[in-house]
């Protein structure tokens, strides 16, 4: 079935940081040059100044969980813990979020809404140069942290944790999405690399492809898929009965459907930025294995707020 080598996570989260880096002045000059904020975007209920003010929100965000875990491993006492505790009671999530037991869609959701509210109004045509100096920050606090620091994220879920090199990741694909969205909305040029996209996809996908499964749609179903992203990431994703794993690297074993695509197209497909039709009929993405056909089930269990 073939194997891929084996990565060294310290080294992808360093290029992950490195591609971030190159990414937030070409954001920041992106932003700035959007003639018009109010003109639609490539995400429909928003306009540019829209996707604006919720990348600097995003922007907001991340740095405020990093912060605090920053703070943490530069000094591990007991005072330091519990600073970090109060740091994060203190962001009011109780009044942006839904309820505890409300769904991965829901809580996304209510975190997109506000992110446009916070940016709102006059601010909206600015985000440029908080971006910028959020994303010198972020990278600033995170220097020098290993990429499995567990980082608490509570919009993802009560108590949800994930690693610094997932946030990373994050960090990276909503900037190159959301790129694209305002690239659409205004007719500027906005290219996303082969290479950041495979970043993307190895730091943050494993995580929040599971994170998003829809469990209602997944009870009783049993499919191992095959994914390979032209490259050389490979990923094992296993929905059974209501869970998924992703993994990468996995041991050899029997898969249902083996999906190969290029990285950009796999990341703006799994954003549903590109229909899977057109990524297919481009030769962009194929499905193959013993049951191929079920390439289409991968995009219906993982939900998209």
């Amino acid at each position: 079935m073939g194997t891929v080598p084996g990565f060294d996570p310290v080294t992808e989260h360093d290029k992950t940081r490195a591609a971030l880096r190159a990414v937030v002045p070409r954001l920041v000059r992106l932003l700035r040059d959007v003639p018009d904020p109010d003109a639609s975007s490539g995400v429909p209920v928003w306009t540019v100044g829209d996707v604006g003010a919720h990348l600097a929100a995003v922007y907001l965000a991340y740095c405020s969980i990093v912060s605090a875990v920053s703070a943490v491993s530069a000094d591990s006492s007991a005072e330091t813990m519990e600073q970090y505790a109060e740091t994060m009671e203190s962001v009011e999530w109780d009044s942006v979020l839904p309820p505890g037991d409300a769904s991965f869609t829901e809580r996304i959701a209510a975190m997109n809404a506000k992110s446009v509210e916070l940016f709102g109004g006059d601010e909206h045509v600015r985000p440029g140069d908080f971006i910028a100096e959020r994303g010198k920050t972020f990278l600033r606090l995170t220097e020098g942290l290993a990429p499995d620091t567990p980082v608490s994220a509570p919009w993802y879920g009560q108590g949800t944790t994930i690693t610094l090199a997932t946030v990373t990741g994050l960090m990276l694909s909503e900037s190159l999405v959301h790129g694209l969205d305002i690239a659409r909305g205004t007719g500027l040029p906005w290219p996303i690399g082969p290479d950041e996209a495979r970043l993307v996809l190895g730091q943050s996908m494993p995580t929040m492809m599971a994170l998003a499964l829809d469990t209602a749609k997944a009870q009783g179903v049993s499919i191992a898929f095959d994914l390979r992203i032209k490259g050389g990431l490979r990923l094992a994703v296993v929905v059974e009965d209501g869970t998924m794993t992703v993994t990468r690297d996995a041991p050899p074993r029997t898969y249902d459907c083996t999906i190969t695509a290029a990285p950009a197209t796999f990341l703006l497909v799994s954003f549903r930025r590109t229909p899977i039709w057109k990524a297919i009929a481009r030769g962009h993405m194929r499905a193959g294995g013993r049951r191929p056909w079920l390439a289409m089930r991968l995009g219906e269990l993982v939900a998209s707020p």
